[in-house]
């Protein structure tokens, strides 16, 4: 196949998946802008909810925030703990997540130096209701498991997409001319230079964004994947092993150990078992780390209290770093505050992309019925789409 069969191929396959997966790639994208900061606005309601909160020397340990929340759900003996955030700064309140019968989500505010619960997100704010639609459409469609493998197969093509739009980039041959935009030419000069010079700039974030969301769709198959390619060894699942006749132990032992087994991390996450053979999970955040809620995480055995596992970010496989990495290619956070407001750009990206895409198909499908090209030269409609 020679270079113009190969190029007109992939410019066949760029319009029509465009023209397939462009509606959805939409949704997905928009959803994606809009939650971009959500930690943010999410933070800044739940502090106009529960007022801000003034230091007061140390915090109280865990364990007591701890019981003092399962005393004010004494009469619901079914509520089990599900996890406890810890605060990344000193004015930010202690999460205790519970799962009751009439919400599986319920968080509980607590003041981390008096105890007191502050508040909790049964009566939710606009801003609650409004994330609580934006993600799951973002993520699945609101279709749940099939829509969540729905949204990883768009995000491949989506990737596929951007892949061949950076080969038809009229870049490639005159560099200046693939950036600039002829804000006075004829329309469909316009529309083209448009779609080019947004596509470009995007494409690399874009298949950063959708390709992550596709290995996260479908990480039960890519994980073991990028293990055997890397030549890394995948960690076995820590398992809890129950003993007759004995409880889980208390929450102070077990937190003990885990800080001895990562000493220099401070505590952010406590993820605890729902079932027997279930170990209790606490994430650290290590000084080198950027990533507020930690990277680096203790397995233990919650009967016997043994170290199963520690996941250290200054000591993790080639495949693992892999792994890692997805999350701030997904959510745009490597350069920190400037490349999380390029994502918002990043995000509309499919939305400019498919329109000015779309008005380009509808010109050169006319032209196929006309003389002459979409800009009024003879025969150089194809020519022009693909320079």
């Amino acid at each position: 196949m020679n270079s113009k069969k190969l190029r007109d191929l992939v410019f066949t396959l760029h319009c029509y998946i465009g023209l397939a997966v462009g509606l959805i790639a939409i949704i997905v994208g928009l959803t994606g802008s809009l939650l971009v900061f959500h930690s943010e606005i999410s933070t800044f309601d739940q502090q106009r909810r529960i007022g801000t909160i003034t230091p007061q020397g140390e915090q109280l340990p865990v364990e007591v925030v701890l019981n003092t929340v399962k005393k004010t759900y004494a009469d619901q003996p079914d509520a089990t703990v599900q996890r406890i955030y810890l605060p990344s700064k000193p004015n930010e309140p202690m999460n205790v997540i519970l799962k009751t019968k009439e919400n599986d989500w319920t968080e509980n505010y607590v003041n981390p130096y008096t105890g007191a619960i502050l508040g909790n997100n049964l009566n939710q704010t606009f801003v609650n209701k409004f994330f609580e639609i934006i993600y799951p459409l973002h993520y699945a469609l609101l279709g749940g498991d099939i829509g969540y493998k729905f949204v990883g197969i768009i995000g491949l093509l989506m990737s596929f997409m951007s892949i061949t739009g950076i080969i038809l980039w009229p870049g490639w041959r005159r560099l200046i001319s693939g950036f600039k935009i002829k804000w006075k030419a004829h329309p469909k000069r316009v529309n083209f230079d448009v779609h080019k010079v947004a596509g470009v700039v995007a494409a690399v974030f874009l298949i950063f964004a959708f390709f992550t969301g596709f290995c996260w769709s479908f990480g039960e198959f890519i994980n073991p994947m990028i293990y055997a390619v890397t030549f890394s060894k995948q960690q076995p699942t820590p398992v809890s092993v129950p003993i007759t006749g004995k409880s889980a132990l208390g929450l102070k032992e077990q937190l003990k150990t885990a800080q001895a087994a990562l000493p220099d991390a401070a505590l952010r996450i406590i993820y605890f078992p729902s079932k027997p053979e279930e170990v209790l999970r606490v994430s650290f955040k290590l000084t080198q780390e950027d990533v507020d809620s930690g990277e680096s995480t203790a397995y233990l055995d919650q009967y016997s209290g043994k170290v199963l596992r520690v996941d250290s970010s200054l000591q993790v496989s080639l495949g693992d770093r892999i792994l890692n990495s997805f999350t701030p290619l997904h959510y745009g956070t490597f350069w920190g505050l400037p490349s999380r407001i390029f994502y918002i750009f990043v995000g509309l990206a499919p939305l400019i992309l498919f329109i000015s895409g779309f008005v380009m198909w509808r010109y050169r499908y006319q032209a196929k019925t006309t003389v002459g090209d979409a800009y009024g030269n003879p025969k150089r409609d194809r020519q022009i789409e693909l320079s």
